[in-house]
């Protein structure tokens, strides 16, 4: 199939039809890992309105290039979100966009996640209506990690897909996920064996091109209903996280992140 101009305007982004109806977006940084830059990260807010308006689409996959989905947001993206006033507001209002754009967004959107899982791309990638991981993908929510607090995606899905407890247990800490391990606590959908991953994302998401597109877009409508509702959580955690980035501890993040070591973050705190 071939492509308008609404796709011509990306930059970070990668557009093919794998299938008919199927339109696959891939996250091109490949020598960064993917990590979102400003432009990818505007990006993958955008991409999903252009997807929805687009009425050759029946379904989505989602990946990464080269070695990884996605390894988070890159550290120049992260000092500009400290240190530039207009771009805080911007990139706020972005990750909002992420969230709410993949909710949204009325057709099936199917994710093949391998090698690092991070930031921006992991919160697409686990809000995606089908998520499927390499079993040894390597999951990690790393706000607190960073100094900010886990407000990206986390708190408005990972409570309702493994539970409380686990959803508690891995946003505080930032221990990593691998994909067998985000399977077996019902974080993803499914889990395969790396090599069979691109094809098991392809042959889910023809399924889901194949049949009656009002159905599925109503049914994903009336599910997302259910994250919709908890609106107000993710919204509160998306404001609580971005305080953090003009407070001292995510200085301390990015300065250890840079050196690679451990943060050294003051253990005092007003709260």
């Amino acid at each position: 199939m071939s492509f308008d101009s609404r796709y011509d305007k990306y930059e970070r982004l990668v557009f093919d039809w794998p299938a008919e109806h199927v339109l696959r977006v891939t996250m091109n940084r490949p020598e960064r890992m993917n990590a979102a830059d400003r432009t990818m990260h505007r990006e993958l807010a955008e991409v999903w309105r252009d997807i929805d308006s687009d009425q050759r689409v029946c379904a989505v996959i989602l990946r990464g290039a080269g070695k990884a989905f996605s390894a988070g947001g890159d550290m120049e993206m992260c000092e500009a979100l400290t240190n530039e006033e207009d771009y805080h507001l911007t990139g706020w209002k972005e990750a909002r966009d992420i969230v709410y754009n993949v909710i949204n967004c009325s057709k099936p959107i199917v994710s093949a996640i391998h090698g690092a899982a991070v930031g921006a791309g992991l919160a697409a990638g686990i809000l995606a209506d089908v998520s499927i991981v390499a079993n040894n993908a390597r999951i990690i929510d790393g706000h607190t990690k960073l100094g900010v607090a886990a407000g990206d995606h986390s708190a408005i899905i990972w409570p309702l897909l493994c539970g409380m407890a686990k959803a508690k247990y891995y946003l505080l800490s930032c221990e990593t996920l691998s994909g067998a391990e985000a399977e077996r606590i019902g974080l993803v959908s499914m889990a395969v064996d790396e090599s069979e991953l691109q094809q098991k994302a392809e042959e889910v998401a023809l399924r889901l091109a194949s049949l009656a597109p009002s159905a599925v877009r109503f049914t994903k409508y009336a599910l997302n209903n259910w994250l919709r509702q908890a609106g107000p959580i993710f919204d509160a955690s998306l404001a609580l996280e971005w305080m953090g980035w003009k407070g001292p501890d995510v200085q301390e993040g990015i300065r250890s992140f840079r050196e690679k070591r451990p943060a050294q973050f003051d253990p005092s705190s007003p709260l």
